[in-house]
């Protein structure tokens, strides 16, 4: 799954450059008619182009359990795919979050890391963190993920061309479609499958609606999840290929969460 940048071409003429710009401009528009005719084309050269880069920038808010959330981060689109997002909550602290692998590693508050032996992260593992925890955790990862929801769009005959939007000053093709909770948990990674079917049954999502947006570079600029009842999360795509540097935090700062909370266990029996 490693995915890639899109580098912007500064197109510059020598001794025509007029006629250079004015082709370009011209282009544009072709594209983005091809992006509305060739559903299935277009989609396919997106998932190559987005294949191609190595990071993006994201912005993302919604809803989850009837509460609101927004962050802010980066993708790191190379395999093993990496995030670092930084949230904010209802009194305007922020918190790091960094997602590698099948680990989440939460940033602890200075105020609070004495009561965890002065560690700075504290690490939980998704794998390990039971159906619910692991599900939650692979749904938003799913979610930010651009490649994921491109190829969901490819693996469905029911993809919709709402029409051409503007997001953010780009020029785009908006597409949807709904898809049921089989034809959805087909893209979920098959390791974590099974949980996030679980939850989102337990949830009684019985389909889930996936909107995208798309720019004359087949990028994908924008895209939102509405998991039925459950939530629904916008991310916005910037800064394609944009260098990143994701590291898991050293051991030595790092306390882990099942460890910690059998720690807790063995006090009190």
């Amino acid at each position: 799954m490693a995915v890639s940048a899109l580098t912007a071409l500064a197109m510059t003429a020598c001794g025509g450059g007029g006629s250079s710009s004015d082709s370009d401009a011209a282009a544009q528009p072709n594209v983005l008619e091809q992006l509305a005719k060739d559903l299935k084309g277009s989609l396919q050269k997106t998932v190559e182009k987005t294949q191609s880069s190595d990071s993006v920038t994201i912005s993302m808010e919604g809803t989850a359990a009837g509460e609101k959330i927004t962050a802010k981060g980066v993708i790191d689109l190379r395999d093993p795919v990496k995030v670092e997002m930084t949230t904010t909550d209802s009194d305007g602290k922020p918190t790091t979050i960094r997602m590698i692998e099948t680990a989440v590693y939460v940033e602890v508050p200075e105020t609070e890391r004495a009561s965890m032996g002065g560690k700075r992260w504290l690490k939980i593992d998704v794998a390990a963190a039971g159906a619910e925890g692991g599900a939650n955790f692979t749904k938003q990862l799913e979610d930010v993920d651009p490649s994921k929801q491109v190829k969901a769009l490819l693996a469905s005959e029911n993809v919709k061309v709402v029409g051409e939007e503007n997001v953010n000053g780009v020029d785009t093709v908006h597409y949807t479609v709904t898809q049921t909770m089989d034809e959805y948990l087909q893209q979920v990674d098959a390791e974590m499958r099974k949980g996030v079917e679980q939850e989102l049954a337990k949830q009684g999502v019985k389909e889930i609606t996936i909107d995208l947006w798309v720019d004359g570079q087949y990028q994908p600029r924008r895209a939102k999840v509405v998991t039925g009842n459950l939530g629904d999360i916008t991310v916005d795509y910037t800064d394609y290929g944009k260098p990143v540097n994701i590291e898991t935090p050293p051991a030595a700062e790092t306390t882990d969460f099942a460890e910690m909370m059998k720690g807790l266990g063995d006090l009190t029996s």
